[in-house]
């Protein structure tokens, strides 16, 4: 196969995971031309609401697997926490290459960290997860909607329109955007998103060529990471637009996860961990779902599903 066309988002940061896919592939592969089709999900289209009411899963990912499952694109790179647990019939997420950082991270122009935001200071996130965290450590604090690409969202904070905003430290990494004041949050006080900071390469089950020819770029300790957060998600029956939050890390050969879920005030913060081994991290992921929702979650997850149905 000497041509490939990849499947991706318009944004800045969907484009440069993309481009960073091809130059790995062309790299590997002498003589293989790989091309960008840009596609508009659901997700980009809709900038004027907060995704937790657009609803539903996949809306940065639906369009895109269309392309893939009408042969207009060989195969579709995605920030795994945008993908739903559930796959259509046909295609498979069968790369998983090295994780960039797991973390969140504060900006702002005139203050440091969130310890150093005055009372009732404006912040700004496009996730409730996020919301419902900052809301347990700082009670206070004023959190509004913030859409849009991750490049806008720093313009949008540089211009003064807020105090601070929180947003993933792997965006900032990968397309080297900064603002004047920042601070990394992270676990143990902060957890991420369900396989935040990784891509998942998506492509045809049948497809075995393009299969081996991406295989030298999975990674087997992320994949076990994603694995074990995508499972709690699942056990769950979570979306990415809900305040669930994971985060494993691999210690030999064992997964450690710690799972969360709150209502999106942070009033009610269920926080468990557990362990086993790597190799079933999936059921490691199911298992501690089982606890959270045992322990509470079930009542907040479906006041939570109850009030984006409004």
């Amino acid at each position: 196969m000497k041509q490939l066309t990849i499947a991706t988002r318009g944004s800045a940061l969907a484009l440069w995971q993309a481009n960073h896919i091809k130059a790995l592939l062309e790299a590997a592969h002498p003589g293989l031309t790989v091309d960008l089709l840009k596609i508009k999900t659901k997700g980009d289209k809709i900038l004027d609401v907060p995704l937790a009411k657009v609803g539903g899963k996949g809306l940065f990912v639906k369009e895109i697997e269309e392309a893939l499952l009408d042969n207009r694109a060989d195969l579709a790179v995605h920030s795994m926490k945008d993908v739903p647990t559930e796959l259509p019939d046909g295609l498979e997420i069968g790369v998983i290459p090295e994780r960039e950082a797991a973390t969140d991270s504060l900006l702002s122009v005139d203050y440091d960290g969130l310890a150093g935001l005055p009372q009732g200071a404006l912040v700004g996130t496009s996730s409730l997860r996020r919301q419902s965290q900052l809301a347990t450590l700082r009670p206070d604090l004023r959190i509004e909607s913030l859409r849009g690409n991750l490049d806008t969202r720093v313009k949008k904070l540089l211009d003064g329109q807020f105090d601070a905003i929180v947003v993933a430290t792997a965006g900032l990494n990968r397309l080297g955007l900064s603002a004047p004041r920042q601070e990394i949050l992270g676990p143990p006080d902060f957890l991420p998103a369900v396989a935040q900071g990784a891509l998942g390469i998506e492509y045809r089950s049948d497809n075995a060529e393009v299969a081996a020819m991406l295989a030298f770029l999975d990674h087997a300790p992320t994949r076990r990471q994603v694995l074990a957060e995508r499972g709690f998600l699942t056990g769950l029956d979570g979306g990415c637009q809900v305040p669930i939050a994971a985060w494993s890390r691999l210690e030999g050969d064992r997964v450690h996860l710690t799972g969360f879920v709150a209502d999106v005030d942070g009033s009610r913060p269920i926080r468990l961990t557990a362990e086993g081994m790597a190799d079933h991290a999936w059921d490691v992921g199911m298992d501690l779902a089982a606890k959270v929702l045992a322990a509470g979650g079930k009542v907040i997850l479906d006041e939570v599903y109850a009030r984006q149905g409004d």
